[in-house]
């Protein structure tokens, strides 16, 4: 491993979630001379990989992040089959619509269809969630054994009062997630909002990625009608990535 790459990487990692430190931070953080860190950052700067904020002494994730971000999302397929299905999906629902892969044990929303009512929505495109905690990280968990072993092996984080934290009780929603198809969640990473989520597969047959609809939790449960929508998108961009067929088979479970 290249020393300077490896804590160049540490740092963006630390300014990740619009966080906003000094030098004096960063390197308390990772255990460095503040001069060794300055350096780095400096260097990160002239590329544009990160930003000092004009009025004071704190870095931020810099704009050519953005750029290498939305090339690597112009290159995954799945979202490119997606986006048609999604929109249909939230018009049909009025509902916001969310695609997920997993990303270093954690779920990261890679597409985001916005509610089509015309109220002022935050894009989530970007965003990352504990898989434990999303009703896309509990599809995508179910279906892939290494991925659970990974995020089961350690504790699991309380993110609202409604976290699911216990292993055995996670391990029952997976069996849940297999026998229906579908993923639910209700104020466990957000107070106020649930989500019902429903895996995607490739052309072996394999999920590759997860598909939900986004409501109030005021609107909890989720209405059939809601739930077919979301069944016939999984569906239809599994379809669209050449899986043989769907719901999953048995033999892709994890």
């Amino acid at each position: 491993m290249i020393q300077s790459i490896d804590r160049a990487a540490k740092i963006l990692f630390l300014l990740q979630g619009s966080r906003r430190l000094g030098i004096s931070e960063l390197a308390a953080a990772l255990d460095l001379p503040p001069s060794t860190v300055h350096g780095i950052v400096k260097s990160l700067q002239a590329h544009g990989l990160v930003a000092q904020q004009p009025s004071g002494n704190r870095y931020v994730l810099g704009p050519a992040l953005l750029k290498l971000s939305s090339v690597y999302l112009d290159t995954l397929d799945v979202r490119a089959r997606s986006m048609r299905w999604m929109h249909e999906l939230s018009q049909r629902t009025g509902l916001a619509s969310r695609l997920g892969v997993e990303l270093f044990g954690e779920v990261i929303v890679i597409h985001h269809d916005r509610r089509p009512d015309g109220s002022e929505q935050m894009p989530e495109t970007g965003v990352t969630i504990p898989s434990h905690a999303s009703a896309l990280g509990k599809v995508l968990l179910a279906y892939d054994a290494a991925h659970a072993g990974d995020a089961l092996s350690r504790p699991l984080a309380s993110l609202t009062a409604e976290t699911t934290t216990d292993p055995g009780v996670l391990h029952e929603e997976f069996e849940r997630v297999r026998r229906e198809a579908l993923g639910f969640e209700n104020e466990e990473a957000v107070i106020g909002e649930a989500s019902v989520a429903a895996p995607i597969c490739d052309d072996e047959g394999d999920v590759i990625a997860a598909i939900a609809v986004v409501m109030q939790a005021g609107e909890w449960p989720p209405t059939d009608a809601v739930l077919n929508n979301l069944r016939e998108a999984a569906r239809n961009v599994s379809r669209d990535l050449g899986a043989p067929t769907w719901p999953p088979r048995i033999a892709s479970r994890g």
